[in-house]
């Protein structure tokens, strides 16, 4: 990336050399996106990351097969880009139809053998970006098909944690995101099946073989490519790297709170992650008490003057409200170790005790 911003200035669907070098860049990470996911290089669309490509996929695939029907459905655990999409769709007149999931964040299969004969566009994503739960996205999208619907399925939680094999998905619209694999923020992919309807949200020029409107973020691609290259040649020994440290850091959750709940954990999850919940320690304090003492956590549920909502995806899974604001997820990476598995069993007892002080009488 460093070497394109000193040297590729040109606009990269200019026919002078310089702008057949920036070409040559960003055809090369097509590829090395491509192999990530096994699918065809041309079947790659370059966007800014996961919520573009999600508004691409399912707004641009609704507007392409009005003809069918004006209707969609989506998962109800899907990201924050999804149902914004949706929105999107909604406001123009389309119906959006909700699939609900089990207590352990798993889509609920029947519902789409129940699908409106109109639904166009169906959504499910591949791991949850909270739970890590895995969804079947292959056997989803055997069914949208039989259904006359096409799946758009998100993997931006996924893509270089798992092994993502596009044609044994089956979907018909898949989505990245440079930043949750090492990649640069601002910079991710559509995978679009070759032959699948899409009108474009941007027009007014060809760009990604008219499917993407804009001039290249080449220093962008660049960066996701080699991020996809690297993610891949390490998936075989990363991820059950991961799976073992996962199960550490559970070991320490528990050990610091018996009544701790895990959020997914009969199903399927990604190697990286868990959701869990520790009653009595609301997730905005006991986050706040984390970071205090080093360790950087997320909290599921949305924080808004002082008040906390449970987490849509915790909600819809059936968990009760005062559990759910207790949330928290933690996160594996690369460079994640058990020293610092370690290093929070020693401080994560005393954060809770400052959490659940805080948390008395308070809303």
């Amino acid at each position: 990336m460093r070497a394109s911003l000193e040297d590729l200035h040109a606009n990269a669907s200019s026919m002078h050399r310089e702008g057949q070098r920036a070409r040559a860049a960003i055809e090369h990470a097509r590829d090395q996106v491509a192999a990530l996911v096994g699918a065809r290089p041309d079947e790659v669309i370059f966007v800014s990351g996961g919520t573009e490509g999600d508004h691409l996929a399912l707004v641009g695939g609704a507007w392409a097969r009005q003809a069918r029907g004006r209707r969609v459905a989506i998962s109800a655990v899907e990201h924050h880009a999804v149902h914004g999409a949706a929105e999107v769709l909604a406001e123009q007149g389309f119906t959006v139809d909700h699939l609900p999931v089990d207590g352990n964040g798993m889509v609920v299969m029947s519902a789409l053998d129940g699908l409106a004969e109109d639904t166009t566009v169906v959504s499910l994503m591949l791991a949850n970006n909270e739970t890590g739960v895995l969804q079947p996205v292959a056997e989803a999208a055997e069914r949208a098909h039989h259904a006359g619907a096409l799946l758009h399925c998100d993997a931006v939680q996924a893509a270089g944690k798992i092994a993502i094999d596009f044609r044994a998905l089956g979907a018909d619209y898949l989505v990245i995101s440079g930043h949750k694999l090492g990649g640069p923020k601002g910079a991710g992919a559509l995978i679009l099946k070759h032959g699948t309807p899409l009108k474009p949200l941007f027009r007014g020029s060809a760009h990604e073989r008219g499917r993407r409107g804009g001039t290249e973020n080449v220093p962008g691609i660049i960066g996701l490519g080699v991020a996809a290259e690297h993610a891949r040649a390490e998936l075989a020994e990363e991820g059950p790297r991961l799976r073992a440290l996962r199960s550490e850091l559970e070991q320490v959750l528990r050990a610091a709170d018996p009544e701790l709940v895990v959020h997914g954990e009969r199903a399927p999850r990604l190697p990286n992650t868990v959701n869990a919940s520790f009653p009595g320690a609301r997730s905005d304090h006991l986050l706040l008490a984390l970071d205090a003492r080093g360790v950087a956590v997320s909290a599921g549920a949305a924080c808004a003057s002082g008040a906390v909502e449970p987490s849509p995806v915790l909600t819809a899974m059936g968990v009760a409200p005062e559990l759910a604001v207790c949330a928290l997820r933690f996160s594996l990476g690369r460079t994640s170790t058990t020293d610092e598995v370690a290093a929070l069993a020693r401080v994560l007892p005393e954060a809770l005790r400052a959490a659940r002080g805080v948390s008395v009488g308070t809303s």
